[in-house]
């Protein structure tokens, strides 16, 4: 109000318009001395670039020579530049590849020499293992063989006795189904025997001859019976004596009804 303070934005302090509008004055002072001192060298080298572009346009004309060597000069060396970073990206894919199975081969080497060290540790104790297991065991052995041996001929021994209580056994059978046959044989013979005495007399009844035909029979279905009995017990008897096993069972005893 009173132009005390200063004018913003136009001011930062009081007084900052005046001096710029002096700076200002003496920019455009210097401006004309300027643009007087540019007329005069510009005449002065109006002379001096007529003569410069003959030089240039001979230059250029060289230049133009120069440039066409220098662009198959860029193209040769564009080519192999390429072909040099083309063999420089191989080169780095294949030593980044080979870095990479390097590290690989260097960390499987470093586990299985780990891997290594910790089985030669379980060998060594497996092996003090070992060792005293079969010092162990050889002790042990010479022991089971003595056993062994014992038991052998405590088995020979005892087969023995069961091949003599199986033939005994089989024997005992043999005489047990022998007499129960040869019993019943000799009462047949003696009813037959009772028979035929009365076919003797005059006062035979006319059935008894096929009576005395069926005791007949009868008798020899017993003596083929006993003979088959005797038979195959004895067959049993000698399988046997010659190692047979599993022939302690009895003859099947066929029931022969009597007349």
């Amino acid at each position: 109000e009173t132009n005390t303070l200063p004018f913003h934005p136009f001011e930062m302090q009081q007084g900052d318009i005046l001096r710029m509008e002096k700076e200002h004055q003496v920019l455009k002072e210097q401006l004309k001395e300027a643009q007087e001192k540019h007329e005069q060298l510009q005449s002065r080298s109006s002379e001096e670039i007529s003569a410069v572009n003959e030089l240039l346009k001979k230059s250029v004309e060289e230049t133009e020579v120069s440039k066409n060597e220098l662009n198959w000069f860029h193209q040769d060396l564009e080519m192999k530049v390429k072909k040099w970073q083309q063999e420089k990206k191989e080169n780095q894919e294949n030593l980044k590849a080979l870095r990479n199975t390097a590290k690989k081969h260097t960390d499987t080497n470093d586990r299985y020499l780990k891997a290594i060290d910790e089985k030669e540790k379980q060998y060594n104790v497996y092996l003090n293992t070992y060792l005293e297991t079969s010092n162990k065991f050889a002790n042990e052995k010479v022991k089971l063989e003595e056993l062994i041996k014992k038991s052998q001929d405590d088995c020979q021994e005892c087969v023995k006795r069961a091949v003599k209580a199986e033939i005994s056994i089989l024997q005992n059978w043999k005489e047990v189904e022998a007499y129960k046959l040869n019993g019943r044989a000799a009462k047949a013979e003696a009813n037959l025997k009772m028979l035929k005495s009365l076919g003797s007399s005059a006062s035979a009844p006319p059935k008894l001859k096929s009576q005395i035909d069926s005791w007949e029979k009868y008798i020899s279905d017993v003596k083929k019976q006993l003979e088959k009995v005797e038979t195959e017990y004895e067959e049993k008897i000698e399988m046997v004596k010659n190692d047979v096993r599993n022939c302690l069972t009895k003859v099947e005893i066929v029931d022969l009804p009597s007349p």
